[in-house]
């Protein structure tokens, strides 16, 4: 089975251009989709449960008579565990274990809450505090995805939240006993645009939450984007993505893999590998040509690679990494003989993965950090979900008499330049 997919050279003349075309459009909205997405949040909005059970019926092919129905009882999570095979069982443990491992660690090492007193007494400071109740979207159309269960619910439990709510259409069992583990509190059998809106602003049925988090469809992509500003979100992501950096310490056959097992997601997935060396990119396309055939999903592979694939030589390391930062990839592979000396050059990309033997599938389900990841370009200036996503900050200021006289004259100065004089007075109130 042959393989289409693109490849390009730095040093070509039509360089630039064709690599800005190869990543153009992937954050751009479809206007249908939009309008879509906003019919079903008005209307989950404004008519509650009776739309909410519509949709889940229509969309979910959910089997409820009544909007409560949806809620799945607390015992089948409990019962769910046990019908699972020791084998996936015991790796739900493990990969549960490593995961909540990771985000106590950073839990430890996160921003803290602080003060300080100035020489007149004024102390300020900041307090880090939980959401009340958050909305975790797990994917369930095509596929089951116990691990993202767990990518979001244990963080959000380590962050300190009051109340975890999950949504999935069509949920099963490795689904659910993946909640029970994680300590998910409230689980609904729904999916889609009509699930983050009925999060966003509540139902008789699904209580309001203050942040909704997880991966999701493009409707659930649009839907997040819209209820933004009513409720928190994580962030809003595309397909799925990964750049792997190699030189000529590459193994060739592992790096194939790994663009496979980036373009298996759907045919949305983009899969770029960079390469100082020829031989060696051409060694990659060779496995890659030896590889499909052997796996399950090749037709979406295939098509992957085709419309979102390339294989891109470049000059040196330096130059992959500048690429590699233009993309600001979710996924970043380094498979070269010294990935730790590139590590400082990494300026934008969701998760590093330094060494052959990092492969990202690892990360995807068992390594540690959450596997929900900015995507799309959005690593720039957003990061991979943690327990950050869970808390908010709040500044404290705690003023004496004579610390407020102290600051009251250049808050009254600055009051007046803004053309702002009752705020003005109220500062020289504190002067008396």
């Amino acid at each position: 089975m042959s393989i289409r997919i693109t490849k390009l050279n730095t040093s070509d003349p039509g360089f630039s251009a064709a690599f800005q075309g190869l990543l153009a459009g992937a954050t751009i909205p479809d206007p249908a989709l939009t309008a879509s997405v906003r019919g079903i949040i008005n209307r989950v909005r404004g008519h509650g449960d009776s739309a909410l059970l519509s949709y889940a019926r229509d969309l979910d092919g959910a089997a409820a008579a009544t909007a409560a129905e949806l809620e799945v009882p607390r015992a089948r999570l409990d019962r769910a565990r046990d019908a699972l095979p020791d084998k996936l069982n015991q790796a739900l443990t493990k990969a549960a274990r490593r995961i909540r491992a990771y985000h106590e660690q950073e839990l430890a090492h996160a921003q803290r809450a602080f003060e300080f007193t100035d020489g007149d007494g004024n102390t300020c400071g900041q307090r880090v505090t939980a959401v009340a109740r958050a909305g975790l979207y797990v994917p369930g159309g095509r596929a089951a995805y116990p691990s993202s269960v767990l990518m979001s619910a244990i963080p959000a439990r380590i962050a300190g939240v009051g109340e975890l709510c999950m949504a999935v259409p069509r949920p099963g069992d490795a689904v659910l006993a993946a909640a029970g583990m994680a300590g998910v509190d409230r689980v609904f059998a729904m999916g889609g645009a009509h699930a983050i809106a009925a999060f966003a602003y509540g139902t008789a049925t699904v209580p309001k939450v203050d942040v909704v988090a997880g991966p999701g469809n493009v409707y659930v992509t649009a839907a997040k984007r819209m209820v933004f500003g009513d409720v928190g979100v994580d962030m809003v992501a595309g397909p799925s993505e990964v750049v792997v950096v190699c030189d000529a310490a590459a193994d060739r056959q592992r790096a194939a893999l790994d663009l496979c097992a980036q373009a298996e997601h759907d045919e949305s997935a983009r899969a770029i590998l960079l390469c100082d060396a020829p031989a060696v990119m051409a060694e990659v396309e060779a496995a890659l040509t030896r590889a499909l055939p052997r796996l399950a999903r090749r037709d979406i592979i295939a098509k992957s690679l085709a419309a979102h694939g390339a294989l891109i030589q470049v000059r040196d390391m330096d130059e992959a990494l500048t690429l590699a930062n233009q993309i600001a990839p979710e996924h970043l592979q380094l498979m070269t003989a010294k990935p730790a000396e590139l590590l400082p050059l990494v300026t934008h990309a969701g998760a590093v993965f330094l060494s052959g033997h990092s492969a990202e599938v690892l990360g995807d389900y068992c390594a540690g950090p959450s596997h929900i990841l900015p995507t799309a370009g959005s690593a720039r200036f957003a990061s991979p979900l943690g327990i950050a996503t869970f808390q908010r900050r709040t500044s404290v200021v705690h003023c004496t008499a004579q610390g407020a006289a102290a600051l009251a004259g250049t808050a009254a100065a600055l009051a007046e330049c803004e053309g702002l004089d009752a705020h003005a007075a109220a500062a020289r109130a504190r002067c008396r």
